[in-house]
């Protein structure tokens, strides 16, 4: 038996509908190589194809055709952030 599944046991059921619920939540909104099924790190680039396939750096050799576009993963504060603009007088 592993740590999980004794954690499981003596989890109230609300508490576990709760944690299984976040966890799901998380794994929906992010973006998965569909090659591997892993993650891409920050700073890392993506490759999008035709039909909305992401493929990660790693995975890029295995598709033939050339991607549709291509991008750098952000960080979820990404946008959220504070700029700071240089306004001066030049």
């Amino acid at each position: 038996m592993n740590a999980l599944q004794s954690a499981e046991r003596n989890m109230p059921e609300l508490e576990l509908a709760l944690l299984r619920r976040g966890v799901d939540q998380r794994a929906a909104g992010r973006e998965g190589c569909a090659a591997c099924h892993r993650t891409p790190l920050t700073g890392e680039r993506v490759y999008v194809y035709e039909r909305g396939q992401i493929l990660c750096e790693l995975c890029r050799s295995r598709q033939r055709q050339a991607p549709v576009e291509s991008r750098v993963v952000h960080t979820s504060a990404f946008g959220h952030s504070i700029r700071i603009v240089d306004q001066r007088a030049a």
